[in-house]
């Protein structure tokens, strides 16, 4: 039995109000799940069956939950896309879900399109270390567009450069309704937790304009019908006030991106029971970024002009806000929390933008056991120098004291705290002494 004894400041993920915030708790952690969580006792004393943390100087929160993931991205440059495409690609993907999991503390993520079923099984089974996955598979649009990612010169030689067909995996490009409801039996034949679709072009394709759309209205009824005959939910790529319309209205369920969206919109939004998911930082950052290219440059500065506004209307409106991150430039993946601070800066409170990354996010991504520090809960959570809550951004500032997942830390910065290392994974297989002695240089840092 573990115990985070006299925790000085805990969110326990259960609401975007004040009472959810608790200070001076023991939370108690058994067999991987949240025993419970008591007020804490003075005269508790540690022994053989009782590990005891002293964590009056920390801040516990539960484990981020990441709605909008793309793990089989490295970057949106034809060099990285290609990269991931290639032989050696689950090499990199292992390092993305590593250090997502150890450096951006998710410990669940909802990958929006491009993990196969194989992946999330290797960390089911304990081979990669990573946060638990929901996928998409697939993200669907029609031929021309932002799924159909060919290159500046309109090159039609190839298609879905960024992922192509696999196994596991269909093409990414459909059209008609009757192919739409092929496309998704087939997504949900490969496992698929969710089918996501696009509804509105994006910034990142060269080839498309953000006020169009992408699909029809038949096209996307039929993706959602096949869709919920197989219990799955249906999120939509949209940052047009036209894509976002057309998903709203044809049986979609979460809005993406949503960067032009207005009260109109919201109210329309609310009333279908619609979540959002806005990605706000891959927003920001894109802003930062100077090689793109002049067409996605554009769409940039347009998206940014007016996407903090539309988190406003979302929050004023009371959608339910989810915090997605869409790393898919350079250097995002295991910064994961920036999100959080992100929408933060985009209007929302503190306890909103962690609600929307935690007890929220769970609830509706379809992982229910995880994001309250509740009893009977999967023991995910983060364990944090300072006020993260309101400052999210000092996880990347040594912040981040240790992650755990059920109930195993990844860090190894507290020793009451079993850890789950790469060494522990290694030796399931082959022993831990002869893989070292074969490859001395082998290193999670390398």
């Amino acid at each position: 039995m573990l115990v985070l004894s006299k925790i000085s400041r805990l969110y326990d993920g259960s609401s975007d109000r004040k009472t959810s915030l608790q200070s001076n708790v023991d939370v108690w952690i058994d067999k991987g799940k949240i025993e419970k969580v008591l007020p804490h006792q003075a005269d508790l004393r540690g022994g053989e069956d009782l590990n005891i943390v002293d964590c009056s100087d920390y801040t516990v929160t539960p484990g981020i939950i990441d709605c909008h993931g793309h793990i089989t991205i490295l970057g949106i440059n034809k060099s990285e896309m290609e990269r991931m495409n290639s032989l050696p690609h689950l090499v990199y993907i292992e390092k993305v879900l590593y250090t997502t999991l150890v450096d951006g503390g998710v410990t669940t993520m909802r990958d929006i399109a491009g993990a196969t079923h194989l992946i999330k099984r290797l960390i089911d089974e304990g081979i990669f270390i990573g946060p638990r996955l929901k996928i998409a598979i697939c993200m669907l649009s029609t031929t021309g567009g932002h799924a159909d990612f060919r290159g500046p010169d309109r090159c039609h030689a190839q298609l879905a450069v960024w992922a192509s067909e696999t196994p596991g995996r269909p093409s990414f490009i459909v059209d008609g309704p009757w192919e739409c409801r092929k496309r998704v039996r087939e997504i949900a034949a490969c496992g698929a937790d969710l089918i996501k679709i696009c509804t509105s072009p994006g910034v990142a394709s060269p080839s498309d304009k953000l006020e169009h759309q992408d699909f029809s209205p038949e096209e996307i009824k039929a993706i959602c019908d096949e869709a919920s005959a197989r219990g799955l939910k249906v999120a939509a790529h949209a940052h047009s006030q036209s894509g976002i319309a057309l998903a709203i209205e044809n049986g979609v369920y979460d809005i993406q991106h949503i960067s032009f969206m207005d009260e109109r919109l919201v109210e329309k939004a609310f009333d279908k029971g619609c979540t959002v998911t806005p990605t706000s930082w891959i927003i920001n950052a894109l802003q930062q970024t100077d090689d793109l290219l002049p067409a996605v440059k554009e769409k940039v500065k347009q998206v940014a002009e007016v996407h903090a506004r539309a988190v406003q209307y979302a929050a004023k409106g009371g959608l339910k806000i989810l915090a997605g991150t869409d790393a898919v430039l350079p250097g995002m993946h295991g910064q994961n929390y920036m999100e959080i601070a992100h929408l933060i800066a985009d209007g929302l409170t503190p306890l909103q933008a962690w609600y929307g990354a935690t007890g929220l996010a769970a609830a509706e991504i379809g992982q229910p056991d995880t994001g309250v520090l509740q009893p009977g809960m999967r023991a995910d959570l983060l364990v944090c120098k300072g006020n993260v809550i309101e400052q999210p951004e000092l996880l990347g500032r040594g912040a981040l004291v240790e992650v755990v997942k059920d109930g195993e830390g990844y860090r190894g910065a507290i020793p009451q705290i079993k850890q789950r290392t790469f060494a522990n994974t290694v030796q399931k297989f082959c022993p831990v002494d002869t893989v070292f002695q074969a490859v001395p240089e082998l290193s999670r840092k390398n």
